[in-house]
Formats: structure tokens, C-alpha cells, sequence
């Protein structure tokens, strides 16, 4: 009997922590196969010849090595103080990424868009506001000085209007 109230308690546990993970990221990837395109405006492709793509990447570098050794981190590529802002969702719990989701990919399309799982179809997708309520975010300033602010340990001077221009990627059909 105890053992039952304990599986039937372990079970709703595990119910309410599913419902709390309302969408799953599920990687650049699979926003590939609709926004790179030239008739959408090459957005998939504006990312991966981006620095957020690179975020990953760039901590395998000489200088992430060094910025990381002053900050007593050994290996940036696993640090948990370089990783939350270098990669997607790292600070999601691992129920919220999708197998398809790899976090080499750096800082993706759903780092600034939100976890993609429900509003990747395109029937949502071609309706902003069913799109919004399925989890895309529209990306504010608030959102990029997350990470882009005075706490990184390689801050530059950052203007949310300049840094737009940089990473807009606009569909030409939705600009008419």
C-alpha cells in the first residue's frame, strides 16, 4: 500500500514537472529547412556566418583559454559560467531539449526566438500571434544583455539599436 501511494505521489510529481516544460528547443537545424531560402530572406544562413553561431566554437579558442584560466576555469567548452551564454537553453532542464537539439550549435535561432517545438510548423508560423502563443519570443533589448552586458569577462561596448542592424534578418516577403 505504501508503495503504491509512494508510485501514485512519484507520479504526479512527474506530471506537474512535464507541464511545467511548455516547449521543447529543438536546434537551428530544423529552422533550416524554411529560412534558408533566399525568398526568406537567407535567414538561416545570416546565422551560421554569424558570431552567435561561433559561440560554441569560440571557446576552444586561445583567448577563451586565457580569459577562462584568469577566471579559474580549465575548460570554457564546460564551464557553466561560460556555457550559459554561449550556448542555447543551457540552463533549461534537459526534458525541454529535443534529441534534435545540439548545443554546439551555439547561441541559435531559439536563444532570441524561444524553444521552437510548437511554432515551427508553418501554419503557425505564417500567423505571429499563433506563433507567439506556441513560444516564439520577439527579441528585445532586455533579452540581449543577458548575456551581452558587464558581467562577461569580454565585454565590448553594446548598443541594442547597432547590434540589430548586425544580426537583422528580415523575410523580404513579410517587408512589402
Amino acid at each position: 500500500m505504501i508503495a503504491g501511494l509512494v508510485l501514485l505521489l512519484l507520479s504526479v510529481l512527474g506530471t506537474a514537472q512535464e507541464k511545467e516544460i511548455e516547449h521543447q528547443y529543438v536546434g537551428s537545424a530544423k529552422c533550416k529547412t524554411c529560412h534558408k531560402s533566399e525568398a526568406k530572406g537567407a535567414q538561416y544562413t545570416k546565422w551560421t556566418e554569424s558570431e552567435h553561431s561561433k559561440a560554441y566554437e569560440v571557446l576552444v579558442s586561445e583567448e577563451a583559454i586565457a580569459v577562462g584560466k584568469k577566471l579559474g576555469v580549465d575548460n570554457p567548452q564546460t564551464s557553466d559560467q561560460c556555457l550559459v551564454c554561449h550556448v542555447t537553453a543551457f540552463s533549461a532542464p534537459a526534458e525541454a531539449k529535443a534529441e534534435s537539439f545540439d548545443q554546439s550549435e551555439g547561441v541559435g535561432c531559439e536563444a532570441c526566438h524561444g524553444a521552437g517545438s510548437d511554432y515551427k510548423k508553418m501554419k503557425i508560423m505564417k500567423d505571429q500571434e499563433a506563433a507567439i502563443a506556441a513560444g516564439l519570443i520577439v527579441p528585445d533589448e532586455k533579452l540581449c544583455v543577458g548575456c551581452h552586458n558587464e558581467k562577461s569577462p569580454t565585454f565590448k561596448e553594446f548598443s541594442f539599436e547597432e547590434a540589430s542592424k548586425v544580426i537583422a534578418h528580415p523575410n523580404p516577403k513579410k517587408q512589402k
